[in-house]
């Protein structure tokens, strides 16, 4: 049986870009690498910071493919794939890789088919949202459009043609089995935490919360955090109109709003307008690095996020991240919050789109403070034995080693 040693991972982006895809990237490349793995990474057109041809981030090593891809839709994407596919050849040309490991969007995953095709070398595909389903979620497409069913299918082409399938979550899998994917063939790999980047807490900063507001008469305020990207389909626009009802039983209550985002100026007028709106902090962007200190402030974290396709069918890395932390979780019951989230223990579900359930939820939590150290304790240890890196990212050598065991000519034929 041939070792599989050397695995090359085709990206959209990497890090030193930062986002939610970059940093699950790195953690599953850092967990590979503690179990003895060689990994690399090589990314395509749309990773557009500014670097060499070939960069270290974070102890990682990732190759860029340069180039730009121009025409019509359609066409223009048909490109990008080509100039991406000759990015990832040079590598594996320079490199020989035994596994190529492509993760969504399906732009990497049929770039990296025609290369897997082309040298011989076993595919994994790891789908981690459907990307058509994102674009309606961020207001950059719409559901049916001839792009939107051009994406699906070119997703579904890959899938079949891949060698393994792996999701981060059930609602995919099952979504994958409805097209008529063999459940065999796909693996779920959570989303996960890496625990060592979570050790204790950082301590509640007083000069930062005082500089907030968040003290009453020299006393801390309750404080319900949200941290993330301001997209419509998390449902902030809900969670502001949820303070207004919430500062009627809990006039002490303060809401914190850190990131950005393309809803962020409607977001910040809706605020402006709110009965509520003393109770309201925007504090922007924050660099990564000091995201710990306003997580340190909140004593709720909550995800509000509205019933779609995609929060239905995708698991945020979010609410794990807070239960890392020791935050209480109020999440919208939503498919994929269900998925993270249990109700009364872990944390707590509401009816999503409704800016009075979500108020009555955090209104329970707030009253219910001699539970809160059980909630904190039941998230915690949720994570270190479902979520943690450290654990899951062995499920990836189960996947490697059946490609071994796979025959050449029982891989797909070379892509178009």
């Amino acid at each position: 049986m041939q070792v599989m040693t050397r695995i090359l991972h085709v990206l959209d982006h990497s890090l030193p870009m930062q986002s939610g895809y970059t940093f699950r990237t790195r953690a599953v490349l850092k967990a590979q690498a503690a179990m003895g793995y060689e990994v690399r990474g090589v990314t395509g057109l749309r990773h557009t910071a500014e670097g060499p041809v070939a960069e270290e981030a974070d102890g990682l090593l990732f190759h860029r493919t340069a180039g730009a891809a121009s025409g019509p839709a359609g066409l223009r994407e048909w490109r990008e794939i080509a100039i991406f596919a000759k990015g990832i050849e040079k590598v594996v040309r320079e490199w020989r890789p035994d596994v190529i490991h492509a993760h969504s969007p399906a732009l990497c995953g049929q770039a990296a088919l025609r290369v897997a095709r082309r040298h011989d070398i076993p595919l994994v595909y790891e789908i981690r949202a459907f990307w058509e389903d994102a674009a309606v979620g961020n207001g950059t497409g719409s559901e049916g459009s001839l792009k939107y069913r051009l994406t699906r299918k070119l997703e579904s082409h890959v899938v079949s043609r891949a060698d393994a399938v792996v999701t981060i979550c059930e609602g995919l899998k099952a979504d994958l089995v409805g097209r008529g994917t063999a459940p065999e063939r796909i693996t779920v790999m959570p989303n996960g935490v890496d625990l060592t980047l979570f050790g204790e807490p950082a301590s509640r900063d007083p000069e930062l919360a005082r500089s907030l507001g968040f003290e009453v008469g020299g006393a801390p305020c309750p404080v319900i955090g949200f941290i993330g990207s301001f997209y419509d389909y998390e449902g902030i626009d809900v969670l502001i109109e949820a303070m207004a009802h919430l500062a009627q039983r809990r006039s002490d209550a303060r809401l914190l709003l850190v990131g950005g985002g393309p809803c962020e100026a409607a977001l910040r007028a809706q605020a402006a307008a709110s009965p509520a709106a003393e109770a309201i902090r925007f504090v922007g962007r924050v660099p990564h690095h000091e995201v710990e200190r306003y997580y340190a402030l909140a004593d709720i974290m909550a995800y509000p996020r509205k019933r779609s396709r995609l929060t239905d069918l995708v698991t945020p890395l979010k609410p794990l991240e807070a239960m890392a932390q020791g935050k209480l979780v109020a999440a919208s019951d939503v498919g994929g919050h269900r998925e993270l989230v249990t109700h009364g223990r872990t944390g707590t579900l509401f009816t999503p789109d409704d800016p009075l359930a979500c108020a009555n939820a955090l209104a329970g939590l707030l009253e219910d403070r001699a539970h809160w150290p059980a909630y904190r304790k039941a998230g915690r240890d949720h994570v270190e034995s479902r979520h943690d890196w450290a654990v899951n990212a062995a499920r990836y050598q189960d996947v490697y080693q059946m490609l071994a065991l796979l025959k050449p000519e029982n891989r797909g034929t070379v892509a178009a």
